[in-house]
């Protein structure tokens, strides 16, 4: 079976939970700015440094369906509906659920411990650590496919996936941007672990 054979055309032929997945993002996105005179959204759902005053647990799922602007949410709903569909399709709801959260969580965890370790105060929100998680799982499933770099160039999956994780390794050192770099590399790490797992267990691998 191909991934094109997996993957849905049409909203309605959506997987559950990547359906899902989109509407509560782009409702929390819309939210976020008709509600920003009465309620601050992201002082509750975004990811605050462990420690202080505005940190809750609950904050280490929420941050994921919270995103800064247009481009941030497209990019990221974007790769939840390419490789989401398609791996939702092969594992299920409930697994795909669980290895969407769980490289999040990653993504997270790598981020603040760095920052932690350089003393610097982040705020994280966005599911670009889980998309990053989805994409390796794509590749690993299906490394000789072809995709679109920019929608320009073609790229075997396999190579995306080593090209991403070779320039956020360098820009989370040397750039000094407000990109949560270590989230997308951590988000990378526990998917292939996970992957790794399953493969040693022949669990939903190709």
């Amino acid at each position: 079976m191909s991934y094109q054979e997996l993957r849905p055309r049409h909203f309605q032929e959506l997987p559950v939970v990547v359906k899902n997945i989109l509407i509560i993002n782009v409702v929390l996105f819309i939210a976020r700015y008709l509600l920003s005179d009465k309620i601050d959204l992201d002082r509750y759902l975004d990811l605050f440094p462990i420690g202080t005053d505005e940190f809750k647990p609950h904050q280490f799922i929420t941050y994921m369906f919270m995103h800064a602007d247009l481009s941030h949410i497209f990019l990221n709903m974007l790769g939840v509906y390419m490789f989401g569909s398609i791996l939702e399709n092969i594992w299920g709801p409930k697994r795909f659920l669980n290895f969407y959260l769980l490289c999040g969580l990653g993504a997270a965890s790598l981020q603040l411990a760095i920052s932690s370790f350089n003393n610097q105060y982040t705020i994280l929100l966005g599911a670009s650590g889980a998309v990053f998680g989805l994409l390796v799982a794509f590749a690993m499933m299906f490394p000789n496919t072809e995709l679109q770099l920019y929608f320009l160039i073609p790229i075997k999956a396999k190579y995306l996936v080593i090209g991403y994780a070779l320039f956020e390794l360098y820009s989370g050192f040397f750039s000094f941007d407000n990109v949560a770099h270590f989230a997308h590399l951590g988000g990378l790490a526990v998917g292939i672990i996970i992957m790794l797992i399953w493969k040693r267990n022949k669990t939903f691998f190709y």
